[in-house]
């Protein structure tokens, strides 16, 4: 799955109690690596540098080799767009006394959002949100959007896990 929780270390709460704070991380999939990209687009050339063997010497082959280009061109810039979105990350704190969450975007500003988790609601959206199973988290009449870019099973066990996790540090 593309979170993780990670404990951190204890710490005394305002009680004088000590207790870890835990931290989930969340970041979308990344299915092509930098190697990845490397070769997919070396093999593209390949595959696309294939039928022009059979035009050498003539002058279809500059047409030919034109379009290839263009192909070669797009695969490259859908592919750098596609890395450029995957910098998308969310970090959600909790401790008995604040639940806090930032949302870093590639294109947008970082949002935080911070709440008692006494007072956070966790819903999950069949259909109404613009994804399946939408996940928001509410508290102080201020909703905020969860793991948009999981998949919906994922966003089903993750309000799940956070929904014990809330339970336990109440």
């Amino acid at each position: 799955m593309p979170y993780r929780w990670e404990e951190t270390e204890r710490a005394p709460d305002t009680s004088g109690a000590f207790f870890a704070p835990r931290v989930l991380r969340l970041w979308p999939h990344r299915s092509l690596t930098a190697c990845g990209f490397v070769t997919f687009i070396a093999a593209s050339a390949a595959l696309l540098a294939l039928p022009l063997l059979a035009l050498l010497g003539t002058s279809a082959l500059w047409i030919i080799l034109a379009f290839m280009a263009a192909s070669l061109a797009a695969i490259w810039a859908a592919l750098t767009r596609n890395n450029r979105d995957l910098g998308v990350s969310e970090h959600l704190m909790l401790t008995r006394d604040l639940i806090t969450l930032i949302q870093r975007r590639t294109s947008r500003p970082e949002i935080r959002w911070s709440a008692n988790p006494h007072w956070v609601r966790i819903t999950l959206y069949p259909t109404e949100g613009p994804v399946p199973d939408y996940l928001t988290l509410s508290a102080e009449g201020r909703e905020v959007e969860l793991g948009r870019f999981l998949t919906p099973e994922e966003r089903k066990a993750l309000a799940t896990e956070l929904r014990s996790a809330l339970s336990k540090m109440r």
